[in-house]
């Protein structure tokens, strides 16, 4: 058994027609009247008096900004998670870097001779004269272990709380709605 087709009659069929500030748009016919009918200009005409109404595009006063309201109800928290513990790896990697930049330059400035002079003044007697070196304490190997270890825990700490953070959004936005965004074009 056969489904019968039937064709749409061009009245039917959508149109597209230039509105009043020379954009092209979608217009069913249904909508149309039968003045708008009579007053639709032969072929020839419409094209030369299509670009006459187009805006013109070099003047910014002419120009409309398309804006587009959008709701942030959901944040996928597998995502959430992927992406906070990329983005602490490398802070992770970027803090340790940073501290051995800061603990060479600090080496090479001078401030630990510095600091030991000022140790031995203060802590030695005349009867003791060993000489108090407080790179014995603080060396290179364990500034940049513990700022390892740092980092690492930061991982841990910033992936989780961003998961937890995405559910808690999730749980809110299912409540009032989420966030509200106005997307606009420049």
């Amino acid at each position: 058994m056969s489904t019968p087709t039937t064709d749409a009659t061009p009245a039917e069929k959508p149109r597209a027609s230039w509105d009043g500030d020379g954009y092209l748009s979608d217009v069913p016919a249904a909508e149309e009247s039968s003045a708008a009918k009579t007053q639709e200009l032969p072929a020839a005409a419409a094209a030369a008096a299509a670009p006459a109404s187009r805006p013109n595009t070099s003047s910014s006063s002419a120009r409309r900004t398309r804006k587009a309201r959008l709701r942030l109800s959901r944040i996928d928290p597998w995502s959430v998670m992927k992406t906070t513990f990329l983005f602490s790896i490398a802070f992770g990697i970027m803090f340790w870097v940073a501290t051995y930049v800061l603990w060479s330059i600090v080496q090479s400035s001078g401030l630990f001779d510095a600091i030991n002079k000022v140790l031995v003044d203060i802590l030695s007697s005349p009867q003791d004269q060993t000489p108090i070196r407080i790179e014995d304490y603080v060396n290179t190997n364990k500034v940049l272990g513990i700022s390892g270890v740092l980092a690492v825990v930061n991982v841990v700490i910033m992936t989780a709380l961003g998961t937890v953070f995405a559910f808690l959004y999730n749980l809110a936005a299912n409540v009032i709605g989420g966030l509200e965004l106005t997307l606009a074009e420049d």
